[in-house]
Formats: C-alpha cells, structure tokens, sequence
C-alpha cells in the first residue's frame, strides 16, 4: 500500500502540477478536464477547462490533484503539509527553493536536532510543505 495525497486547487491546479514536475520532476501521466467529464457538456467554458483530476508521478511517488467543481468551493488546505524527505542535502535545498519561490518560508531551511537541514514553507499556490534533507544529525 502506499499513501497518495490529493490535494485541491482554485482554477490554478494545471498551472501547479506543472510547477511541481519543473522542481520535482516525473511526469504528469494524467489531466483531464471537468467538460470531458459527465455533465461536463453543462458547465461554463471557463469550469469545463478545470482540472478534474491530474497526476504526477516521481521517484516512486505519486501526487494527485484536481480544481475544485464550480458547485462544491475550494475553502484552502489546513491541518497538513506534505512532507519530502531527501538523503541528498543539495536536491533538498534546490527543491525547498523551487517550492518557496513565490510563496511563503514559515521556517528557513536550517540544521535541526533531528536533520542537516528542515524547513517549512507554503508554496504560491497555497500548499504548505516541510522538507527534510541529508542524514540524520
């Protein structure tokens, strides 16, 4: 088994999984659109371009994500980060900048009891993610 988060965006969900395979890599192996959906033929021009559901696979990891339908709002992720964990100190830094740029840092990477490097940000899209990196302190 293997845990899959789902997260939901706005109308800026294919604009964030593309952000997120620039920094993460992998590919996008799904986007498809609310107007190909059932009832999609119903929907405004603008709803049946949303993302109705949208993967992106890397390293064995995979994020799915949708916008949110037109009659059920987006009221914001709160509660979780998503959480990356890398051995590799230099692809944690390089991802926790691509992740920051244009959003928000709650914590600056930095050493921690716990790991050479752990930070906290919330990405542009309103996503907020904590980044683990090299061995174990």
């Amino acid at each position: 088994m293997k845990l899959a988060p789902y997260v939901f965006y706005s109308g800026t969900c294919e604009e964030a999984i593309n952000h997120y395979q620039r920094i993460l890599g992998g590919d996008i192996v799904m986007m498809s659109r609310y107007g190909d959906g059932p009832g999609g033929e119903e929907l405004s021009a603008d709803a049946k371009n949303l993302v109705m559901h949208g993967r992106l696979v890397f390293e064995g990891q995979t994020l799915m994500a949708s916008d949110a339908h037109p009659s059920m709002p987006n009221n914001g992720s709160h509660g979780f980060s998503l959480a990356l964990n890398f051995t590799d100190l230099e692809k944690a830094e390089r991802v926790f900048n691509g992740l920051a740029d244009g959003g928000s840092v709650t914590m600056p990477l930095q050493e921690t009891f716990w790991a050479k490097r752990f930070g906290m940000l919330t990405d542009r899209y309103g996503i907020e993610w904590m980044i683990n990196g090299g061995e174990t302190v």
